[in-house]
């Protein structure tokens, strides 16, 4: 017993390991490899380190999934300089800046936002421009009015804007008539085509006048007034820019329908 004692403390002790300089107690060998004691294991921590947006601005800083650039000029308080445009350009260019401006800075909610305002801006300056600019035409064309001699006055007094809407079907008819009258003026003159507009005009002008006499007394002094400066103006144009299957009555015809379409759109 003593003997077996005695040979177990002649044993020499285990070398200790040597890591990172330091010298450590009896460490376990396993499959050729030291295994460090639970003490020096080192703890494994998760932690998501991904790239934030706005890792250049303290006010964008953050964690973020997906990587996203920040648009540098997005706190330019000039509209313009922020989207890159002249103060002359045009809607489409400042519409073509915007739209290449939001792809190009996709998944940053600062970036979209200030090209965004910075586009309903100018755009918004534009159109308060534009209506400023008919207001003020309207005010100097009514003062000018005010402005002149009775006589003019009373002479405006027969006359009325009306829609775009009257404009545009009275003057698709009025042309529908001059283009039938075109296409049968080798057969026959415009008399029938004439009358047609005729009863037109004193139909768009009784319909305003709701008073029959006056209007058909106005409709023919508008084809009669029209017929005769036609027959003033049509000798008048050179011959080579006239076709040769017109007519002289054809011609005429032509102008009094212009004057149709005047008379029953705007006399009132």
């Amino acid at each position: 017993m003593q003997a077996t004692a005695a040979s177990f403390l002649a044993r020499p002790l285990p070398r200790p390991n040597r890591i990172g300089g330091l010298r450590y107690g009896a460490v376990a060998v396993r499959g050729g490899v030291s295994a460090l004691p639970p003490r020096l294991r080192v703890v494994r921590c998760s932690m998501s380190l991904s790239i934030g947006a706005g890792s250049s601005d303290a006010g964008d800083s953050g964690f973020s999934y997906q990587y996203a650039p920040v648009f540098r000029r997005y706190r330019e308080r000039d509209p313009y300089k922020l989207l890159g445009v002249d103060r002359d350009a045009s809607e489409e260019e400042i519409r073509s800046a915007k739209n290449f401006l939001i792809q190009q800075y996709a998944g940053h909610e600062a970036s979209e936002e200030a090209i965004e305002g910075a586009y309903e801006k100018i755009i918004m300056k534009s159109y308060q421009h534009r209506k400023k600019t008919k207001i003020n035409l309207k005010t100097k064309l009514l003062k000018r009015v005010e402005e002149s001699p009775s006589w003019v006055k009373a002479l405006l007094g027969y006359f009325e804007v009306p829609s775009m809407d009257i404009i545009s079907k009275r003057l698709f008819f009025f042309a529908f008539i001059a283009g039938w009258s075109i296409a049968t003026s080798a057969e026959n003159g415009p008399a029938f085509q004439l009358a047609i507009s005729l009863f037109s005009c004193i139909y768009f002008l009784n319909d305003k006048m709701k008073n029959l006499l006056r209007a058909s007394t106005t409709g023919f002094g508008v084809l009669v007034g029209g017929w005769i400066i036609g027959s003033m103006l049509v000798p008048l144009i050179p011959t080579f820019i006239i076709p040769p299957t017109w007519s002289l009555e054809l011609l005429t015809s032509l102008v009094a329908y212009v004057f149709l379409f005047l008379g029953s759109t705007y006399l009132k």
